[in-house]
């Protein structure tokens, strides 16, 4: 794995594998980000005795994303969160709270 801090992009479809193999080395997931960026950017970061491991993706309009809960299984916080106020596609959440998470005065208001 890189040093600390690296940002590794990944393809959506390989995210589970990465976060799961990071999972399997004793990270821990610190945080998943995103942004709206050419459609949205997501940032997932892992620490490992003070070293970060990022994984990001790029997701347009209306693509799914796999959750990483199953290996993870606090990133449904995370996961609905983002579906909440960005509007991205998040499937399989383990503790899916179906886009009522945040109450907000407009739906998806970062979308």
């Amino acid at each position: 794995m890189p040093e600390g801090g690296a940002i590794l992009v990944v393809d959506k479809i390989k995210l589970f594998e990465k976060a799961a193999g990071l999972a399997e080395q004793g990270y821990r997931l610190v945080q998943v980000c995103c942004t709206k960026k050419d459609g949205y950017e997501l940032t997932y970061s892992f620490d490992l005795d003070y070293r970060l491991v990022n994984l990001r993706l790029h997701v347009v309009e209306g693509e799914e994303v796999e959750s990483i809960g199953a290996v993870y299984p606090y990133a449904f916080l995370y996961e609905n969160e983002i579906r909440d106020l960005f509007g991205v596609n998040i499937v399989n959440i383990n503790v899916d709270y179906a886009g009522n998470f945040y109450r907000t005065a407009v739906k998806t208001p970062f979308k």
